[in-house]
């Protein structure tokens, strides 16, 4: 039988980088949290919290005995083999809550994972980020899971010394009783202030979200998840959203008798996501529902995996528009690049405002996005802190876990991960403005007379500069005392990843990017700000040094 080959022309599962990124786990070792064990939880043990020896980036770590560095090397060559680029990777640090572990631990396992992209060993992290910002396998982002309750000043600073762009937190549900009730151990203020304190250092924020867990309901989930988006002190920029299940050796699989729990059945889940994906604004982009626990694992009947799409195809089949960012990417749409225009979007979140740019065609296929924040509180984090104590060289780490059998099968196994496509649809308040249209010409501002409700339709009028129309909201008149800092917290231009050099055909490297760099800055100029910062991935270093911004403590900074 002849072996199946593939290309950057023809990868294996595309949709792991059609979104413009070449995604890569990373396990950590087993711990359990500090706080100790949320009921729905497995894990912790054997292997990381939340987890079960058969997901398959958990098979992979044990084959190596949670080593990053092998973890790394043999996911990176995997990638390769199946034809997908590999210049451009996200790092995603998976397992537990990282920021609990062994100091120690957290930069040796952060450095060997960018030892294993470099292809050689760095004395210490900043040795080993430095030689990243060159090298054929860059770290261009970088993502950390963690609790609301583990975002202090330090542990901020600790996330940005490592490189991280995007923070995921379990938030499941806000209620505080709840909280109490599964052994969450935070509380929803916990969740506010970490959503403030990580959008105020520049990170791109995920949370995850838990419907159906014991002592909510329907309308209680869907109630608290409207919650999200309307009250200002959230309103993150991704989700995650899972239904509980009751998963073997998790808390819940021993009372859900006593308590008389019942999680919910397809058709009450179903029903709860195609609600909650109608409240989701643009701005926000649904990473992932459903968990993949394999159906040994759970107690019960297992939750059917392919809600999202069905979800997605009933709106697609109802001509339902929904906003969400995932569905309208380029790189899940057919190719038409013809009337590109950018639209910006203001909304109040956190204490701050946010500005969201997005390149869209007519029909709001999404090309490339910018998220700006401008606010007054200042959380700086000028200096990385020395390197003294950190700079651990070859000093010896343990990886492991405890002794624990591992299947045969385990060490052939293949990441079956695939994450479906799914719908859009907004809840747009009084304070997310969409109401001038501003035309871009010769790379300069027209206020056009022109105006537009948050419903009426786009503006028609077609543009005359490189690029296409710009609709802009009403933005607020700058206040210099206040407006301390601006942060352009995530710039992503969407279409399948391309390698350093190559010439895209729709969405990356044709300019997308820059322009909506230029559009960031000409807003905080009009906000009377003196400098932008960038959180950049160590890999991405050099595109912003041609822009003209320079390295200052973790940001990556242009005087304006």
């Amino acid at each position: 039988m002849e072996l199946k080959t593939y290309s950057k022309e023809n990868p294996k599962k595309p949709v792991r980088s059609v979104s413009g990124v070449t995604p890569l786990t990373v396990v950590l070792k087993p711990r359990k949290c500090d706080h100790g064990t949320c009921i729905f939880c497995p894990g912790g043990d054997y292997v990381p919290q939340s987890y079960t020896n058969k997901s398959p980036a958990i098979m992979r770590a044990l084959t190596f005995n949670f080593d990053p560095y092998e973890q790394t090397k043999s996911r990176l060559n995997s990638l390769i083999a199946m034809g997908h680029p590999t210049d451009k990777i996200e790092i995603i640090v998976l397992g537990g809550t990282f920021l609990q572990y062994e100091i120690d631990y957290q930069y040796e396992f952060i450095k060997r994972c960018y030892d294993a992209l470099n292809g050689k060993d760095a004395k210490d992290l900043e040795e080993a980020k430095k030689w990243n910002e060159t090298s054929q396998h860059r770290c261009v982002a970088m993502c950390i899971e963690n609790r609301p309750d583990n975002c202090s000043r330090e542990e901020i600073k600790r996330m940005l010394e490592f490189g991280c762009t995007r923070v995921e937190i379990g938030i499941q549900i806000l209620d505080d009783e709840i909280y109490k009730k599964i052994s969450r151990g935070h509380t929803v203020k916990d969740v506010v202030e970490a959503t403030k304190n990580l959008k105020n250092a520049g990170f791109k924020l995920g949370y995850h979200v838990m419907p159906g867990l014991p002592y909510s309901n329907p309308q209680k989930d869907i109630e608290l998840f409207k919650k999200i988006f309307e009250d200002g002190n959230f309103r993150p920029d991704q989700l995650k959203i899972y239904p509980c299940q009751i998963v073997e050796d998790s808390p819940l699989a021993k009372i859900y008798k006593k308590i008389g729990y019942e999680p919910y059945n397809d058709e009450t889940t179903k029903k709860i996501l195609s609600e909650m994906m109608r409240l989701i604004p643009g701005y926000c982009r649904v990473m992932r529902i459903m968990r993949e626990f394999p159906k040994e694992k759970v107690i019960g009947t297992p939750a059917t995996l392919h809600l999202r799409k069905e979800v997605e195809d009933e709106f697609r089949n109802k001509g339902i528009k929904v906003k969400e960012i995932r569905m309208r990417e380029i790189g899940f749409n057919k190719l038409n690049d013809e009337n590109i225009k950018l639209k910006i979007l203001e909304y109040d979140a956190s204490g701050g405002k946010e500005f969201f740019l997005e390149i869209v065609n007519d029909e709001d296929i999404l090309f490339g996005l910018l998220r700006l924040r401008i606010f007054e509180e200042e959380l700086s984090y000028p200096h990385p802190p020395t390197q003294d104590l950190h700079s651990l060289g070859t000093r010896d780490i343990d990886y492991s876990c405890p002794d624990f059998e591992i299947d045969d099968k385990i060490s052939q196994s293949q990441d079956t991960h695939s994450e479906p496509a799914f719908g859009q649809v907004s809840s747009l308040k009084k304070d997310i403005k969409v109401d001038n249209v501003i035309n871009f010409k010769d790379k300069s501002f027209k206020k056009n007379s022109s105006s537009l409700s948050i419903n009426s339709h786009r503006a028609e009028k077609s543009a005359e500069g490189d690029f296409g129309a710009i609709e802009i909201s009403e933005r607020s008149e700058p206040n210099v005392s206040n407006a301390k800092r601006a942060i352009v917290r995530e710039l992503h231009v969407y279409g399948q990843a391309l390698n350093l050099g190559d010439r895209g055909e729709a969405g990356q490297h044709k300019g997308y990017g820059k322009w909506l760099m230029d559009e960031a800055e000409k807003i905080a100029k009009e906000q009377g700000i003196e400098k932008l910062e960038v959180i950049s991935g160590i890999g991405v270093r050099e595109y912003y040094k041609k822009l003209g911004y320079e390295i200052e403590g973790f940001y990556m900074v242009k005087k304006l």
